[in-house]
């Protein structure tokens, strides 16, 4: 089978003709700008978090003067008690939210029960509240805890707690677990299958896919939070990562390559989950992409 060489070269946005090389160079000028603008930050990050330069004014893409100093210094600011404090933060909320996501996307789209589209209308709309309108109700509620009258100021589960449910992902769940059709659900129930049994081997391996997508973005999330730590955090030892950075930033003594050593801490965990669940990530996103 002969494979048309102008039609292959016409699909991957090459050409043939004598005024080709003007339509290639154009697409090489924008795909450079873009991976200037995408990839230089991430560079500068990188080598500033490496190089030892006492002008903080001044930056290179290329370290100067390699030096691990910066992780040395940033390491005495307790930047590593900060990034343990984010990964426990991160782990617990990440695995209530997906827990709470598809508990409560099942009953929304498997199950059939009075005031459902109000209840999904619910959790939308809490998607549409910025955080800096919760922001004191929240503190009073974490301060006070209803009920039970404890207080979780000062605590990681502070910060898990209100995380370990997030709209988005609820109502990803809950649109694909729509599309599973019903044959699989009531031959599972022929064959003698309970109600746990049902969710745990028929429904939840189908939604793999889906769980890659809200793990990421969930993930992201939570480990970009900054109020919400802010707000819980009783003593500057109870910061996560992210206001830490910003409070080093605000530090005379404090140089912008320790600044950037910490931000580069900051960047590995993202880009570990996003490689770990990129299969995953990618299938939910284009079998969405499909049946939409």
């Amino acid at each position: 089978m002969s494979v048309n060489s102008s039609r292959f070269d016409s699909a991957i946005g090459w050409s043939a003709r004598p005024d080709a090389w003007v339509s290639r160079g154009i697409r090489f000028l924008f795909s450079a700008l873009a991976v200037i603008l995408f990839c230089g930050p991430l560079l500068v990050i990188f080598s500033g978090a490496f190089d030892h330069n006492p002008d903080p004014t001044k930056l290179s893409v290329i370290p100067e003067n390699p030096s691990l100093i910066n992780f040395q210094v940033a390491a005495e600011n307790k930047i590593w008690h900060y990034l343990m404090n984010s990964l426990i933060i991160a782990g617990g909320a990440l695995l209530l939210q997906l827990s709470v996501s598809v508990f409560a996307a099942y009953a929304l789209a498997r199950k059939k029960f009075r005031g459902q589209a109000i209840a999904l209308l619910v959790i939308l709309a809490t998607m549409m509240l910025p955080e800096e309108v919760i922001a004191i109700p929240l503190s009073l509620v974490i301060g006070d805890l209803p009920l039970v009258h404890v207080s979780l100021k000062g605590t990681l589960l502070g910060v898990i707690l209100p995380l370990g449910a997030w709209g988005f992902s609820i109502f990803v769940m809950t649109e694909f677990m729509k599309e599973i059709p019903n044959e699989l659900e009531e031959a599972a129930k022929v064959d003698g299958a309970g109600e746990l049994r049902l969710f745990a081997q028929i429904i939840l391996p189908l939604c793999k896919p889906a769980l890659g997508v809200i793990a990421v973005f969930g993930f992201n999330m939570i480990w970009e939070q900054y109020l919400l730590p802010l707000i819980v955090a009783a003593d500057p030892s109870d910061y996560t990562l992210t206001v830490a950075l910003l409070a080093l930033r605000s530090d005379d003594m404090v140089g912008t390559g320790i600044v950037l050593a910490g931000a580069l801490l900051a960047l590995v965990p993202s880009l570990v989950v996003y490689l770990s669940l990129q299969k995953s990530f990618l299938r939910g996103i284009t079998t969405g992409a499909i049946k939409g």
